[in-house]
């Protein structure tokens, strides 16, 4: 065991430079004077001339929708009329764009909300979940996965991860299978975005669920189906600022009202003999290395994320795209750490996902207040929004066209995919106005399945010649089948699923590959 601590007395010495101005952050965000004629800071006037906050809440959203609105109708005008252009933006992004919404799809609401609810409850060990998605799930996969993905895709004319894997391994049941566990899965993960984005809605501006659930997904539902591919990375981007942003001023807050630093990590320390600030501390081992892994190296099997690296403009602007990427997913430390922070506050909530919430109302103002809900909003409406596009086009263009043969011009593809991913999204929205689970319990699910059956046969088909499609079928039938039976089993040895699922897709996936090699593939 050891003491997270040293990740305090690495960061202390920036203490001096940077408490004051954070003090002064959040007296001001609390509506401190800031002098005659100037108000409060994000003003709200009840009775006796201050704004009711829930206006305040309702006149940040309708700009921040407003203006997502507006880059669909934008975006849908530019999009080339094509399935390729629908699905991948005709392969014309540059390193900003892609990059951003890689951030913006990688970290949802899930993350926000439930990465402070994981912090809350296991401390400050969970910032190692943050830097393995900033270590392996970001800057290994663009090195890793990004060059040759963009490359391989573009010789072989595949706009889609089956489509990818059908023409790598010449096997129409490839295609099939991975379009199957996409589409049903992504369906099942959308549904845990959206419940997030409804319960964010309904606790800071005091709305039914229902209400949230409505007006998030009418919105990404009408811009994904008008702009494609084109408005979900742009969305993205525009997004991705608005989660850093928030993000950051949540962080700056709590850490002035912990008195710094310092005082933040010392009286953290006095909690339960300092098990919030060691490693694994409050959790396990195996809780914290699988989980880790899911949302980390789970990531290069994930279809809507890996699809940005063959819908950059080319090949060169990966360098550039990869340090930007990587940059903004240090974003994915801050829930953890706010989460964690939040106890100093709140001891004892009954529910670990009201603790960023519950600072959010503690520590901010109406106006920034809003703001960070716009942030949490806009992270499930980016990753909604992904993953819209990506099922969509395993259903119409993988199995529809390509398994089943239909017979589609490219204007009545353009138009049933719009009409499956509108479909895609209702069906989601009639789930979630009664969700079968808790938020982070539906994530881990669809994760475990989808990576566990897509992530070998996609990374071999990138670097192993000999690697063959009997190999790549039979590993993702045993990877996908073995993460539902044990998660079934309801994860023993508080093992997630995700863990026995990839061993063994790995192991049949090597075997096979030994024992019937491919003879006819050349890597250029």
């Amino acid at each position: 065991m050891f003491d997270t601590g040293a990740i305090h007395n690495i960061i202390i010495v920036y203490e001096w430079s940077v408490q004051l101005p954070l003090a002064h952050l959040y007296r001001h965000s609390r509506g401190a004077r800031l002098g005659p004629g100037c108000g409060n800071l994000g003003g709200h006037y009840q009775a006796g001339g201050v704004m009711n906050p829930a206006v305040v809440y309702a006149l940040v959203l309708f700009f921040y929708l407003a203006t997502l609105f507006v880059i669909g109708l934008v975006t849908s005008a530019r999009m080339k009329r094509s399935a390729e252009g629908f699905y991948l933006g005709s392969r014309s992004l540059g390193p900003w764009v892609t990059a951003f919404s890689f951030v913006a799809a990688y970290f949802s609401s899930v993350v926000i909300i439930g990465g402070g609810g994981f912090g809350y409850k296991f401390g400050m060990s969970t910032l190692w979940i943050g830097a393995t998605n900033v270590l392996v799930g970001t800057l290994l996969a663009w090195i890793i996965l990004g060059k040759r993905t963009r490359a391989l895709t573009a010789r072989l004319g595949a706009i889609t991860l089956p489509d990818l894997l059908a023409k790598r391994y010449s096997s129409p049941a490839v295609r099939i299978y991975s379009a199957l566990i996409i589409g049903i899965f992504l369906l099942i993960y959308s549904v845990s975005v959206l419940q997030g984005m409804g319960h964010s809605f309904s606790v800071l501006m005091d709305i039914p669920y229902i209400y949230g659930l409505l007006i998030s997904g009418v919105i990404i539902i009408v811009y994904v189906a008008l702009g494609g591919y084109l408005a979900v990375v742009w969305t993205g981007f525009f997004q991705a600022w608005i989660m850093i942003f928030s993000l950051l001023l949540l962080t700056a807050a709590a850490v002035a009202r912990a008195g710094g630093l310092n005082q933040l990590f010392t009286r953290l320390a006095e909690f339960e003999g300092g098990r919030y600030v060691q490693t694994p501390g409050a959790w396990s081992w195996a809780g914290l290395l699988s989980y880790a892994a899911i949302v980390s190296f789970g990531v290069w099997g994930m279809p809507q994320l890996v699809s940005r690296f063959y819908s950059i403009k080319s090949v060169k602007v990966l360098k550039l795209g990869t340090v930007l990427a990587t940059v903004g997913a240090t974003m994915a430390l801050l829930p953890y750490f706010n989460g964690a922070a939040t106890r100093l506050f709140f001891p004892q909530l009954a529910n670990p996902d009201q603790a960023i919430p519950s600072l959010v109302k503690s520590s901010l103002s109406p106006f920034f207040a809003a703001i960070f809900l716009t942030g949490v909003v806009a992270a499930g409406m980016s990753t909604f929004a992904a993953v819209l596009i990506t099922a969509a086009s395993a259903i119409v263009k993988d199995l529809v066209r390509d398994s089943f043969n239909a017979r589609l011009s490219p204007e009545r593809e353009l138009l049933v995919s719009r009409l499956v991913a509108a479909g895609i999204g209702i069906i989601a929205f009639v789930i979630a106005i009664k969700p079968p689970a808790m938020i982070l319990v539906i994530t881990g699910f669809s994760w475990a399945v989808i990576a566990a059956t897509t992530l070998w046969p996609y990374l071999f088909g990138l670097y192993w010649r000999r690697a063959g499609r009997i190999a790549a079928f039979v590993s993702m039938l045993a990877g996908s089948l073995t993460a539902l039976l044990w998660m079934a089993l309801k994860n023993p040895f508080r093992i997630h699923g995700f863990i026995p699922g990839i061993v063994v897709s790995l192991l049949f996936f090597v075997i096979l590959t030994l024992l019937f090699p491919e003879k006819k593939f050349k890597d250029s």
